[in-house]
């Protein structure tokens, strides 16, 4: 039995190393961050997608935009060039969801203040109300930084159609007016390339932690 072991101790040896070699290889694997998908029309519920986008699978994009925010100032894609932003679906007089989101989003806020690749962009689905005037006292109420976190308003087609054909995110039956809109408690999470890479509740803690963790995840792409 010892002359077994001695005869075959070297290649217990080296089995014994190619597994652990093995073993590390597996676990390292296993441990490295995913990357985020890239969302398609077809990947998403199809009561959020403009209906001529229903069969796209790929190459989806925001589109171009040019809206006035919460100073009056013109923002548009090139604002965002080059960053990581969460946007979002709102209005100043909900008194719903949208309190909520709104607080979450300044959550976000305060954790990406110091953080250059990173901003936010909150979209008004009631323009004709949501004023320059009004964006900003709402602004200032919830404590908006402006240079991480833009109020936009605008054209209420403009607005409809990012909605519906570029960030997926509102519903269209409302109370009847063309481009009505019933904004859903959705967050998007877009990357530098201007497309969508997650989805999560506005309302909920726990996908507000999991955004903040697939930015750092997404910001690892880059």
């Amino acid at each position: 039995m010892l002359s077994f072991f001695k005869d075959y101790k070297y290649f217990a040896i080296v089995f014994a190393i190619i597994s652990i070699i093995i073993i590390s290889i597996i676990f390292n694997i296993l441990n490295v961050d995913k990357p985020l998908p890239i969302y398609q029309p077809t990947m998403v519920n199809s009561e959020l997608v403009d209906s001529t986008l229903l069969d796209v699978k790929k190459y989806h994009k925001i589109a171009d935009f040019s809206l006035l925010n919460q100073n009056g100032e013109i923002v548009n894609q090139d604002n965002y060039k080059d960053k990581i932003y969460v946007a979002d679906f709102f209005f100043t007089t909900c008194q719903t969801i949208c309190p909520i989101m709104t607080n979450h989003m300044v959550d976000i806020q305060n954790e990406i203040l110091d953080d250059t690749d990173v901003m936010l962009l909150s979209h008004s689905v009631t323009p004709e109300i949501d004023s320059v005037a009004q964006l900003k006292k709402y602004a200032l109420k919830k404590g908006v930084n402006d240079s991480k976190w833009n109020l936009v308003t605008g054209d209420k087609k403009q607005i409809y159609d990012l909605a519906r054909k570029s960030y997926l995110a509102v519903k269209d039956q409302g109370n009847g007016d063309q481009y009505d809109m019933i904004h859903t408690e959705n967050f998007m999470l877009i990357d530098k390339k201007r497309q969508i890479r997650g989805f999560y509740d506005g309302t909920n803690p726990e996908d507000i932690e999991r955004l903040l963790n697939d930015i750092e995840t997404l910001k690892k792409e880059y």
